[in-house]
């Protein structure tokens, strides 16, 4: 039988990036799930990643610009879920405070080893 862990919010670390920009990291053996929070304004630079990714807004709204080329743009507010195939490049921007929780399969292992520059300006 595997171990199972018990983890409360409270509890976990936040990291913060950028003035603009903290998380929260739980990790499992293939999934991670991590509480992003953005202050009005913060910027997700354009990326993409191998990992696919779930995110969903729980409060706040946030602006994708989804594609190479930014051409297609999704509003992504409270209660809804954006999902992002693996290698699909994206951008994002917080247009009011907003907590996002972004689940990624497998867990991103530039956000465990501290290599997301991009993230860190």
């Amino acid at each position: 039988m595997s171990d199972v862990t018990h983890y409360t919010w409270d509890a976990m670390p936040v990291e913060e990036l950028n003035p603009l920009l903290g998380r929260r990291l739980i990790t499992g053996n293939r999934m991670m799930l991590a509480h992003v929070y953005l202050k009005k304004g913060a910027i997700v630079p354009r990326h993409n990643h191998h990992n696919e990714q779930l995110t969903y807004v729980v409060s706040g709204w946030l602006r994708f610009w989804i594609g190479e080329d930014e051409a297609k743009v999704v509003d992504v507010k409270a209660g809804d879920v954006l999902v992002i195939p693996s290698f699909v490049w994206h951008k994002a921007e917080a247009m009011e405070d907003t907590l996002d929780v972004d689940v990624f399969d497998p867990p991103r292992e530039d956000w465990l080893n501290g290599t997301d520059a991009y993230l860190r300006r």
